[in-house]
């Protein structure tokens, strides 16, 4: 492995963790040495990376550090092009039409070579069939929006049994599932968290109030409930 990209992958690695990861943990993952590792960090210090740490602390890489996307390789390409596929699909149209753009905007500065990789992904993601596929509703775009702004929405939801009525949710996630989408949230009426189908939701109003806790909190209490492990 050259140097060049054994640099990129120790950027790579630092991104993936939000908290301090130990000097011995990050060499042991690149199968380097410490001392490697070491002399890596400072190279990449002295060209404006902001990694903070220090041997026996461990390392984080701070907000801003930007590397170039020629830098993709094949496999990140075809993961990016994967996803951004199952997106245009899945999503509703605002956020399928986000994927495109950016698609063309990594495509645009891509070298040719990559370019051609990236056009000639096989990769496919299959088309709902019509016929009982639950697409997104108009409501997520408000959805998402309130989930961004960390805004109370009000909702008029109908449960399985087809019986309604109005919950005033604090929205903090959003799963996507081949036919249908679940907004996570805070129930005001049931005092806990909840899941509603997006299809089940008959009315949003956004409320101007933000709810009262921080999101992030939301999101942790949920995955702890649920066994989810952090990402």
């Amino acid at each position: 492995m050259s140097r060049a990209a054994r640099l990129l992958d120790l950027v790579q690695l630092l991104r993936r963790h939000r908290h301090p990861v130990s000097g011995a943990a990050i060499a042991a993952e690149l199968g380097i040495s410490l001392r490697t590792l070491y002399r890596d960090i400072g190279t990449l210090q002295a060209q404006g990376a902001a990694i903070d740490g220090a041997p026996g602390l461990g390392y984080v890489l701070r907000e801003g550090f930007v590397l170039p996307p020629l830098m993709f390789s094949a496999e990140e390409l075809e993961a990016l092009v994967l996803g951004m596929r199952w997106v245009v699909q899945r999503a509703d149209s605002r956020l399928a039409d986000a994927a495109r753009d950016a698609l063309a905007k990594i495509n645009a500065v891509l070298p040719p070579a990559l370019q051609a990789e990236m056009q000639a992904s096989t990769l496919l993601v299959a088309r709902l069939p019509p016929a009982g596929a639950a697409a997104a509703t108009d409501h997520t775009p408000t959805v998402r929006h309130a989930i961004r702004q960390q805004h109370k929405l009000c909702i008029g939801y109908r449960d399985g049994s087809g019986r309604s009525t109005q919950r005033t949710v604090w929205p903090f996630a959003l799963g996507y599932f081949d036919r249908a989408q679940v907004v996570v949230a805070w129930c005001e009426l049931r005092g806990d968290i909840r899941h509603f189908r997006c299809d089940r939701i008959a009315s949003v109003a956004p409320l101007a109030e933000r709810y009262p806790r921080r999101r992030e909190a939301l999101l942790q209490a949920w995955r702890e409930r649920e066994g989810i492990p952090p990402q």
